[in-house]
């Protein structure tokens, strides 16, 4: 049975001091769950967050990473770097990193490699623009990514990552695909996995849904076969919004 992976995006939000009342704000909210949750701060919150996080269930991520370990790189920060302060997770691929900042198929990757080399866990993003998907282009698109983002991983790398399906379209805008459209996109993906790694591989791969996720909508989203969590953006800046997405379970019915 895979475990909900529930992180908390932050993108470039929340000053140290406001991390750290966030943090002791939520502790007492989720202590109890026994869904991952994950918080992707900003690099200047890091130190800060991991510690008030410490000694609890909270897990500290970083939103980006270079693939270099060192070098000169103005304005980069490695893996080595947030591993030297205990980071665990870090996303690698968001949408707008690609769409802003120029990362590619090919720098996913070797981002990806290098995660792993220090010891991170990465969350691996991909998803489709809406004239993407208007064009039918939705599996084409993410089953690629997919592809391009995995090359020359082993089997225990691939099960011990994270992978964020999130529509492009439905990032920030409040729109969110149907369940049982991201449960179909997220087949996608498995299956595809499954074609190189096999079918055991594919099974125990974490992928979340990302895209206006809310604790309206989390519910039924996580009643899906396929949905293993939720990358959440802007709902993650409220700390009773995001631990009600992470105690979703507690929640009486689909609410709308």
């Amino acid at each position: 049975m895979r475990k909900k992976v529930i992180a908390g995006n932050w993108k470039m939000n929340m000053l140290p001091n406001e991390a750290i009342k966030f943090i002791e704000d939520i502790i007492p909210l989720v202590k109890e769950t026994a869904n991952e949750v994950v918080l992707c701060v900003p690099y200047t919150d890091l130190f800060y967050s991991l510690l008030t996080a410490q000694n609890t269930n909270i897990k500290i991520g970083a939103q980006n990473m270079h693939f270099e370990e060192k070098g000169a790189y103005t304005g980069e920060i490695s893996g080595a770097m947030l591993k030297s302060i205990n980071v665990e997770y870090v996303i690698i691929g968001h949408s707008e990193r690609r769409a802003y900042f120029g990362e590619t198929n090919e720098t996913v990757n070797k981002k990806i490699k290098a995660a792993f080399n220090y010891g991170l866990k990465p969350i691996v993003c991909v998803g489709e623009t809406l004239e993407q998907k208007e064009e039918g282009k939705t599996k084409e698109i993410i089953t690629t990514q997919i592809r391009f983002a995995l090359e020359g991983l082993n089997k225990t790398q691939v099960e011990n990552l994270v992978i964020a399906y999130e529509p492009i379209w439905a990032i920030g805008t409040g729109k969110t695909a149907t369940a049982d459209d991201a449960n179909n996109s997220i087949k996608s993906i498995r299956q595809e996995i499954a074609k190189i790694y096999g079918q055991q591989t594919a099974s125990n791969v974490i992928i979340q849904y990302g895209g206006s996720v809310k604790s309206s909508n989390v519910k039924e989203l996580f009643s899906m076969s396929d949905i293993d969590g939720a990358l959440v953006g802007g709902a993650s800046l409220d700390a009773g919004e995001f631990a009600k997405i992470v105690n979703y379970e507690k929640q009486k019915g689909n609410q709308k």
